[in-house]
């Protein structure tokens, strides 16, 4: 929101620098972004007249003027501008003035004619990025005035950056509110009385929406001359808040929307037919915009139309057809209160967004409607003319926001603050805030104003009084408090060092959308419906994920695409997963391997890193909470994981998550020249491990025998592992798998495992007899297992 500090200063005479105010605003929540001179820093530039023009006699561009800048004598200047004209009004700077780029002006000749001084544009003054020619003045301009104090040009401009909640801010008039409140200043407000009718004519008009527009202001103004020169100073206070004239028809609703906030419509009467309707468009419905764009519409979209056509989105722009111009005579003007829920998303939704939207879809007073139709009407008829016509009001009384008194306690109010306001106070800062405060009892009885949609409950009127009374002069000091010692599970392994693991592991963290692209879910998990977003931020984040790989996929293809080869990548969120009627929230650790096994070093062979590097960080990860000795690696088949090359990890007969290498047929589509290696895992289910426990050493010495078992190529390792580690041996302490070997020697189908076993007693020295009778019993038991031979 753009101010202007000089129109502001005709509503409330707050007293304060534009420093100060802006500090003002900032500590009340309204964040003072920038602070900018409404006019760029020139001197000496009058109102001139050109009292003739003639042709440069050696340059085709170039004329002779003759100026009256109100010092006597007529000045010769040489102009180069198009649109100069004998009559014409614009500003002029003598010898001796100074431009805003320092240039200050001398007697100079151009092509042999003397030039003393320059006409000059509106971009020359620093009025405007960009002008087509001379800036022209209104003919009633008094000639020789000077042009900063005829435009009020030493101003300044304050932009203001609004939160969603404080629409009530975007008009002058609320600012104004704003700062007669915080300085205790009186509100000067702009009185729009009633225009009595100069005519009978009236338009009529249907609300077949009235939930989305329960009130309806209009009026019919015949005789307009939309001609009619837009006075200067409305032309400047449109320019400072960032809009362009566009002449009186329209630049009259903008300056009524800018100073009121109440956003408004100007239709050429002439192309309307029967009657308005306020209603739905019809599904495929389409509507030719203001600026010429086609607009096909559904039944999500509120419209006004005649009884024959489409005229406008409502809330947002008008069409085509019905917009005023310069032959437009007879106008009807219209002043609406839209539902924000009628508005909201439509404008985004068709590519658009106006100052009417951005107000619409935040709140705008119901009340304001018919004063902004009065003050419009008042000053379109003092610039265009008109015969105005009575003012209709077309209402639903049922559908009109309902205000509700709010439950207000001044002891809450203090003890949340930790302040010590005095009621009275409170009261104060309320009423001015154009609340209506009964306080005969506690709790105060509170009904906040019809502008304010943000105050419902009483905390936010405890921020109001917060806010007015001063952040800054509340209290400093920390209130006293018992500190709360929080119980640490020591079986618990925390979320931060999982963080610690993977990042030690040479992981980085990655932060990816909860909702990601429909056919990129579809990829991953085919056959599950995922839960559908009601309103997407866009397209391709239109569902919720029910895994984090996707997201850590795109990454990756983002990464390796921009020539980064080694990729670690790690994510702890939630998936989300629908389960009957309800949607099953789980929270995941998933982690993505790529590219070179290590950095580049002169130490080791390059190698590409393979599914054990990956499954060796998952053990890391496991062992932080003593799983990895549980843990069972088991082969699977999952739709996003390569058929060959994918585990589920088993803990205690349960699927805890999975592991293995991006199916190819992945691989294809998102163009990867990589292999990619994932793994997620629930977070519940490995968060939680053994309590470390003391355990004697033995004093006796330490028995390692190795063991070299035939098994079928399809029984896993693990599964050999696990079946000696079954056997009910104390002194049996360690097994370690340390080869694996197929082919000659070995018969086919089958594998050789070369098994050390490490026996130790914690009470005596292992015989040769007791090692044999437990190695035989170990091989015994893996031949009715797992059907193991020993090699020969």
């Amino acid at each position: 929101m753009r101010i202007s500090n000089h129109w502001l200063g005709q509503w409330v005479d707050h007293g304060l620098t534009v420093e100060e105010l802006g500090h003002r605003l900032t500590m009340a929540g309204l964040e003072l972004d920038a602070i900018e001179a409404a006019a760029g820093a020139f001197t000496g530039v009058v109102v001139g007249q050109v009292l003739s023009v003639k042709p440069h006699p050696d340059a085709d561009k170039l004329r002779l003027c003759l100026v009256n800048d109100g010092g006597g004598e007529p000045v010769p200047v040489v102009c180069g501008a198009a649109n100069v004209y004998e009559g014409m009004k614009a500003p002029f700077a003598p010898v001796g003035a100074t431009l805003p780029n320092a240039f200050t002006l001398k007697k100079i000749k151009l092509r042999g004619a003397p030039s003393h001084g320059m006409l000059c544009s509106a971009r020359e003054l620093g009025l405007s990025e960009s002008s087509d020619g001379l800036m022209e003045l209104p003919t009633d301009t008094p000639v020789g005035q000077d042009l900063r104090e005829l435009l009020s040009l030493d101003d300044h401009i304050l932009e203001v950056d609004l939160t969603p909640n404080r629409a009530d801010c975007l008009s002058l008039s609320g600012v104004a509110r704003e700062v007669a409140t915080l300085t205790r200043q009186p509100l000067k407000v702009v009185e729009a009385q009633p225009v009595a009718a100069a005519c009978d004519d009236t338009f009529p008009v249907r609300l077949d929406a009235p939930a989305d527009c329960p009130r309806y202001a209009s009026r019919v103004v015949r005789g307009v001359d939309a001609a009619a020169s837009t006075p200067v100073w409305m032309q400047e206070r449109l320019r400072r808040a960032g809009i362009r004239s566009l002449g009186p028809l329209v630049d009259v609703t903008n300056y009524v929307m800018l100073e009121l906030g109440q956003p408004m419509h100007a239709f050429d009467l002439s192309v309307l037919r029967g009657a308005i309707i306020v209603r739905r468009a019809q599904e495929g419905e389409v509507l030719k915009l203001l600026d010429e764009k086609d607009l096909t519409l559904s039944g999500d979209d509120l419209v006004i139309s005649d009884e024959e056509k489409c005229l406008a989105l409502a809330g947002i722009m008008g069409g085509a057809a019905s917009g005023v111009k310069e032959s437009t005579r007879d106008v009807f003007l219209e002043s609406a209160h839209f539902a924000p829920m009628a508005v909201a998303g439509r404008a985004r939704h068709h590519g658009l967004h106006t100052d009417s939207s951005h107000r619409f879809e935040r709140g705008v007073d119901p009340e304001l409607p018919s004063l902004a139709l009065e003050r419009a009407t008042q000053l379109l008829c003092e610039i265009a003319g008109g015969q105005p016509g009575p003012a209709q009001v077309e209402e639903s009384q049922g559908h009109l926001p309902v205000r509700t008194t709010i439950d207000f306690r001044p002891a809450r109010a203090n003890a949340l603050l930790g302040a010590d306001i005095a009621p009275p106070v409170m009261q104060e800062i309320l009423t001015r805030l154009g609340c209506q405060v009964n306080d005969a009892q506690t709790p105060w009885r509170v009904m906040p104003p019809s502008f304010r949609f943000d105050l419902a409950i009483e905390a936010d009127l405890i921020e109001e009084i917060a806010r007015v009374h001063g952040y800054d002069t509340l209290p400093t000091h920390l209130p006293a408090v018992q500190p709360q010692v929080s119980w640490l599970d020591e079986a618990q392994v925390s979320t931060r060092r999982m963080r610690a693991c993977l990042t030690d592991l040479g992981y980085l963290e990655a932060v990816t959308f909860s909702f990601v692209d429909p056919e990129f879910q579809a990829r991953f998990a085919p056959g599950v419906d995922p839960l559908r977003l009601a309103n997407p931020i866009s397209s391709e984040l239109a569902v919720m994920r029910t895994s984090l790989w996707p997201g850590l996929v795109k990454a990756a293809q983002y990464n390796l695409n921009r020539q980064q080869e080694r990729l670690r990548l790690f994510e702890i969120g939630l998936r989300f997963v629908p389960q009957d009627v309800e949607l099953k929230q789980e929270k995941m650790i998933s982690g993505l391997v790529c590219g070179p096994a290590w950095p580049n070093q002169w130490g080791q062979p390059d190698r590409t890193a393979d599914f054990f590097d990956m499954k060796g960080d998952v053990e890391s990860l496991l062992g932080l909470s003593g799983l990895d000795r549980q843990m069972e690696w088991q082969a699977c088949e999952h739709p996003a994981l390569h058929p060959g090359q994918s585990a589920e990890l088993r803990l205690e007969g349960e699927v805890i998550g999975w592991a293995g290498t991006l199916n190819p047929d992945l691989e294809d589509w998102l163009d990867l020249d990589t292999s990619v290696y994932l793994f997620e895992l629930k977070l519940e289910a490995i968060n939680r491990g053994e309590v470390p426990r003391f355990r004697g050493q033995s004093r006796f010495p330490a028995i390692r025998r190795d063991l070299a078992v035939l098994v079928d190529e399809g029984v896993p390792a693990a599964r050999v592992v696990q079946v000696i580690k079954s056997m009910d041996y104390t002194a049996l302490q360690q097994v370690n798998l340390f080869d694996v070997y197929t082919g000659k020697g070995v018969p086919e189908g089958r594998k050789s495992l070369a098994l050390g076993l490490i026996l130790q007693d914690l009470s005596s020295t292992l015989t040769d007899s007791q090692v044999d009778d437990m190695i035989a019993a170990v091989v015994d038991k893996l031949q009715k297992e797992v059907g193991a031979t020993l090699r020969a």
